[in-house]
C-alpha cells in the first residue's frame, strides 16, 4: 500500500505565509524521506478570511523537493477552468516531474465560485465531461478539432507531449452515486474525498466496480482515498490536539455548502467525536494502522492520501503524524 501527503495550503488570517512556506517545504522533505509516494494540494477561489495558495504554482515550487513522488491537485474545480489551459499546465508539470503528474478533478459545489466565474452550476457535469475528452486528445494527437456544447477547438494542438503514454492519469472525485459512475466511465480512478463516510463508501465502491465492468474497464492498480488523519500519543490526546483546527476547517466547508453535497446530506454541524467516527482516521499509531487495514479490506483502496495539518495546527504536530505514517507504511 502507498501513502501520500495532502498538503495544507489553507491558513488562518493571522498566519505568516512566508513562515508557512518554509514549513510546507519541511513537511514535503520529511514525507519524501519517510517513503511517501505522492503529494497533493487543494483548489478553491476567494476563500477570505482564510488565506489559500493557488495549486499550480505551489506544485511547481515543490516539485524538486518531491522528486520521485506523484504530484497532483486534489481536486481541481474543473468546470471553472478551460481544458486547453489545464492540459497545457498538466503536460508541462508531467515533463518537469519526469512523468509523475496526475490530475485530480471534480465538478465542484460552491455556488459563489461559479457565480464569480459566470459559469452556471447546471453546466458543471457537461463541462467536466467535455474537458476530459479534450485533454486526453490534446495529449495524444498532434492537432485536435472538437465541437461540444461548451468548448470548441479548430485544428489546434499543444506541441508538447507528456512523458507517460496517453498523458497524466485523471482521477475524478465525487460523493454521490452519479459522480462515482462518472469516475468509472471516464476517469482512471475514483478519487474518494476526505469527508466521505465509511458507510456510504462501501456501497459506492460496489457501484464503482459494477460500472467498470459495464464499460469493460479493469479495476485500477492505484485505488486512492483521501482522509483527514492525525496520529497522537493516545486516542483521546489525538482528538484533543486536532479538534480546534479541524472544526475551523470544516466550519469553512459547511459555510460553503459542502455538507449539502454528501450522500444523505450529512450535516457537519454535530458533535466532533460523532462527526469524525468512520470519516477521519484519528488516534494513536495502533488505531490508525488498524483503520488503514479496515479501509483496505472493505474497499480495496491502496493509496491513502493523508491530510495531517489544518489551519491553526502546530507545525511540529503535523511532522509527528508524517513520521508516524511513514513508519506504518514502511
Amino acid at each position: 500500500m502507498k501513502v501520500g501527503l495532502y498538503l495544507t495550503t489553507q491558513f488562518t488570517p493571522e498566519t505568516d505565509i512566508m513562515k508557512a512556506r518554509v514549513e510546507m517545504v519541511e513537511q514535503v522533505r520529511l514525507a519524501r524521506k519517510s517513503g511517501f509516494s505522492s503529494l497533493w494540494v487543494p483548489h478553491h477561489y476567494l476563500t477570505h478570511p482564510m488565506q489559500m495558495l493557488s495549486p499550480v504554482p505551489v506544485m511547481a515550487y515543490l516539485a524538486r523537493e518531491a522528486e520521485g513522488m506523484m504530484i497532483g491537485p486534489n481536486i481541481l474545480v474543473m468546470p471553472l477552468l478551460n481544458p486547453a489551459h489545464v492540459a497545457e499546465e498538466a503536460v508541462t508539470l508531467d515533463l518537469l516531474t519526469g512523468g509523475n503528474y496526475a490530475v485530480g478533478m471534480a465538478v465542484g459545489y460552491r455556488e459563489a465560485e461559479f457565480n464569480t466565474f459566470n459559469v452556471p452550476l447546471k453546466e458543471r457535469v457537461q463541462r467536466l465531461t467535455e474537458s476530459v475528452e479534450i485533454m486526453r486528445r490534446l495529449w495524444t494527437e498532434d492537432r485536435v478539432t472538437f465541437e461540444g456544447k461548451i468548448f470548441k477547438i479548430e485544428n489546434l494542438g499543444i506541441g508538447l507531449k507528456p512523458v507517460r503514454p496517453g498523458g497524466p492519469p485523471i482521477w475524478i472525485g465525487g460523493v454521490v452515486d452519479a459522480a462515482v459512475k462518472r469516475a468509472a466511465r471516464i476517469g482512471d480512478a475514483w478519487l474518494i474525498t476526505n469527508f466521505a463516510h465509511f458507510d456510504a463508501l462501501v456501497p459506492q465502491m460496489k457501484l464503482y466496480r459494477e460500472t467498470l465492468k459495464e464499460v469493460n474497464k479493469p479495476f485500477p492498480t492505484d485505488v486512492p482515498i483521501t482522509r483527514e488523519c492525525y496520529v497522537g500519543p493516545t486516542g483521546a490526546k489525538a482528538l484533543e490536539e486536532c479538534k480546534a483546527a479541524l472544526e475551523y476547517k470544516y466550519g469553512a466547508y459547511s459555510s460553503w455548502g459542502l455538507d449539502k453535497q454528501s450522500e444523505g446530506a450529512e450535516s457537519f454541524n454535530q458533535p466532533f467525536e460523532d462527526f469524525v467516527k468512520d470519516r477521519f482516521i484519528i488516534g494513536d499509531k495502533a488505531f490508525v494502522k488498524d483503520e488503514v487495514q479496515r479501509y483496505h479490506e472493505a474497499l480495496g483502496v491502496n493509496h491513502f492520501i493523508m491530510r495531517v495539518m489544518w489551519p491553526g495546527l502546530e507545525h511540529a504536530k503535523a511532522l509527528r503524524s508524517i513520521s508516524s505514517l511513514g513508519e506504518m507504511f514502511a
